[in-house]
């Protein structure tokens, strides 16, 4: 529990293993992730499971305000909020105090047998939560180019509602940056008027965007392809799973989870293949950028994409791209709302 918030969250920690003792006092290093909008801390547990397999310690956190159990309120008529607008505040510190008691409980609790280098944690997020990944990454909110936005508002962009809901809580002031995050796994990300451009530039961890190009949630174009050209990261990577929806890469909630079941036509098809993906692609960025290792490094290329490439969700993939080339790509400029995705293939190919 958070006393200085009076807030309580659980959070699932999954340690690799290993028959050999020299290794387990090897300090490995930390992945976080952060559940989206209406969901909970078993929505990646597959991929918790299979970043410890291969010598990541995972924590996986519960937002309280923002998850499933928020989500039953508001359809039980007991709430009429689907997120509290404080949510933008406390997720980020949601994850910063869990370092903080993951630190205390590391020097307290001898059970503890495998240390964990808390200096070296990556954050990965869906929707909601690659927003709570973001800011912790350095991004701070432009609440000028929010409200523009929101005063606009673009009905293209039903993240809009969600992000507009900031402007009740925050300031510019707000910076909500830790230092111990070495690097972010954005999926679905939504960000880009809360954030926008500015934001995005004070961004330099490497980072993973995963997209899906029939996400009529965060819409693919506005949420993170043009916000891919604003991040200051030096190591930045694009991977868009065409025909995928907002809901592919979730995992199936367990029965006792209170996460409400959603409609296979919105998840859309075979998202197995989406959670294959996310588990090559998170092991190959977190060896390399976290690590610091080559195993997997020839794993984060367009060749390597088509390469597990499946159908009906094929797999693209590009480390870099300009606003140029963007525009160029689209053959319209970087105001257009309603583009092809097919024209942003030819970039992956540069």
């Amino acid at each position: 529990m958070d006393e200085w918030r009076d807030r309580t969250f659980a959070a699932d920690l999954y340690l690799p293993v290993s028959n050999r003792p020299q290794l387990l006092q090897t300090p490995v290093p930390l992945v976080v992730i952060s559940h989206g909008l209406g969901s909970d801390r078993t929505s990646y547990a597959y991929l918790a499971e299979h970043l410890a397999s291969y010598g990541f310690a995972v924590a996986v956190l519960e937002h309280p305000g923002s998850n499933a159990e928020q989500l039953q309120a508001l359809i039980n008529g007991q709430d009429k909020d689907l997120a509290k607008p404080s949510e933008f505040i406390d997720r980020p510190l949601d994850v910063s105090f869990l370092l903080d008691r993951l630190a205390a409980e590391a020097e307290t609790n001898p059970a503890w047998q495998r240390p964990i280098d808390l200096q070296q944690v990556a954050l990965i997020g869906q929707s909601f939560g690659a927003y709570t990944a973001l800011a912790l990454a350095g991004a701070e909110m432009n609440l000028s180019q929010l409200q523009a936005d929101c005063e606009v508002g673009d009905f293209l962009n039903l993240s809009l509602l969600l992000q507009c809901r900031a402007l009740d809580v925050a300031d510019d002031a707000v910076n909500l940056r830790d230092d111990r995050v070495k690097a972010v796994i954005a999926i679905n990300l939504v960000g880009s008027s809360v954030f926008g451009q500015a934001g995005y530039e004070q961004v330099s961890v490497p980072i993973l965007m995963v997209t899906a190009n029939t996400d009529t949630v965060a819409p693919s174009l506005l949420e993170q392809i043009y916000p891919f050209t604003w991040l200051g990261s030096a190591d930045r990577y694009l991977a868009m799973l065409q025909g995928a929806s907002h809901f592919s890469t979730i995992g199936e909630a367990s029965p006792d989870s209170g996460a409400v079941p959603l409609p296979p036509e919105i998840i859309g098809p075979d998202p197995s293949i989406a959670r294959r993906y996310l588990n090559a692609l998170s092991v190959a960025f977190l060896d390399t950028h976290l690590n610091g290792r080559s195993s997997y490094t020839a794993q984060l290329s367009s060749g390597y994409a088509r390469f597990i490439s499946q159908t009906p969700l094929p797999l693209r993939f590009v480390k870099t791209f300009t606003a140029t080339q963007l525009a160029e790509a689209l053959q319209t400029d970087l105001t257009a709302e309603v583009v092809s995705h097919k024209d942003w293939l030819r970039v992956s190919d540069r």
